[in-house]
């Protein structure tokens, strides 16, 4: 046996023992090459690292290993991803064909007869959960993901967590069902907001949106002063990314019609971003930048600061973002972000506030 199959034969052990009949299994690829040096004492004589990446790239050829895209990898060279899913094992035991069409009536069973390796004993029970649903949904109530996931799938986080639930994610892709045959919805979180006083819900035509905490406390202050740029009737606190997921919520709190949203943020590569996909997601709301206030906030440019570690700068959302602005503006814009510095939501307060007044 040469070097290559000796280090190929020892992942494909270690990948072998680990593999499960009815879950993904997720593995770090530092700790599996640790594994492997401690093994062979001729490791680096050998160049075992090539090797290994070899053996790893090969069982990803063959699906026994799915590389887990975070932009995480073992900062080794060639790079391998940090971490993978190793995929179920493969089984002897297939579902009973008469019993497939049995439930042929409510389910496309297309996708198990192209990937068989999903013939799974614990597949089959959800898929007949689902069926017995089905067949009396029509006298049941609308409720969250969280509560039919528990009642059919016996974890409320099943169809959500894809990292504790692996087999979750895509499940009613694969049998063809919706979330409204199941009658359940994802709500949206709660969020904090503040209506000017005097306003009804029926008034309600301006929202600002602001994506931190003092200037939201801040935004307030002006408003009742009628101070605050766009004259809102509400204000939302945004939470940084929160708003991504609790801006449907609002839907439910007030009367369906026609708004107009302003959103307004950090002068950085987050903030681009949470606008550029709150307008991306919700294409029939008319949602902006709210233009004004971040004019103000250009202003402040001496209180400018560094980046925040970690923060993804994607380019995209840049351009989308500073399109809005005119052409002098956006070069001072890029000259922030080619600097690697922002200007904070908090360099509006109601002291600084007094040089627009």
């Amino acid at each position: 046996m040469n070097t290559i199959d000796i280090i190929e034969t020892r992942v494909r052990g270690f990948i072998a023992d680990i593999q499960h009949p009815n879950q993904k299994k997720k593995i770090n690829s530092n700790d599996l090459e640790i594994q492997l040096r401690k093994l062979m004492d001729d490791y680096f004589e050998m160049d075992g690292y090539e090797l290994f990446y070899h053996a790893i790239e090969t069982l990803q050829v063959e699906g026994q290993l799915i590389p887990i895209k975070n932009n995480q990898y073992n900062g080794r060279t060639p790079a391998l991803a940090l971490y993978y899913w190793v995929n179920i094992k493969d089984q002897a035991d297939k579902w009973d064909r008469l019993e497939m069409m049995k439930l042929s009536d409510q389910f496309n069973f297309s996708f198990y007869e192209r990937h068989p390796e999903w013939q799974m004993k614990d597949e089959w029970d959800r898929i007949q959960n689902v069926y017995t649903f089905l067949k009396s949904s029509q006298e049941r109530e609308v409720v969250s993901f969280e509560e039919r996931s528990l009642e059919l799938f016996g974890h409320e986080k099943f169809l959500l967590d894809a990292d504790s639930f692996p087999d979750g994610k895509g499940f009613l892709a694969r049998i063809g069902i919706s979330e409204e045959q199941l009658k359940m919805v994802n709500y949206g979180e709660p969020f904090v907001y503040w209506m000017k006083q005097g306003k009804e819900l029926k008034d309600i035509q301006r929202v600002l949106i602001v994506e931190n905490l003092s200037f939201f406390h801040t935004s307030i202050k002006l408003l009742v002063e009628n101070k605050l740029d766009y004259e809102p009737e509400l204000i939302i606190y945004g939470e940084g990314t929160k708003i991504e997921r609790s801006f449907s919520f609002f839907f439910r709190m007030f009367p369906p019609k026609s708004y107009l949203f302003y959103y307004v943020g950090d002068l950085d590569a987050a903030g681009y971003g949470i606008i550029i996909r709150l307008i991306e997601k919700f294409p029939d709301c008319c949602i902006q930048p709210a233009l004004k206030i971040y004019r103000k906030m250009l202003e402040c440019l001496e209180q400018k600061n560094g980046q925040k570690q970690g923060q993804t700068q994607n380019i995209k959302y840049r351009d989308l973002f500073l399109q809005w602005f005119t052409e002098e503006e956006q070069a001072v814009l890029m000259q922030l972000w080619q600097a690697n510095k922002r200007i904070p939501q908090e360099v509006l307060t109601i002291e600084t506030w007094r040089r627009w007044q």
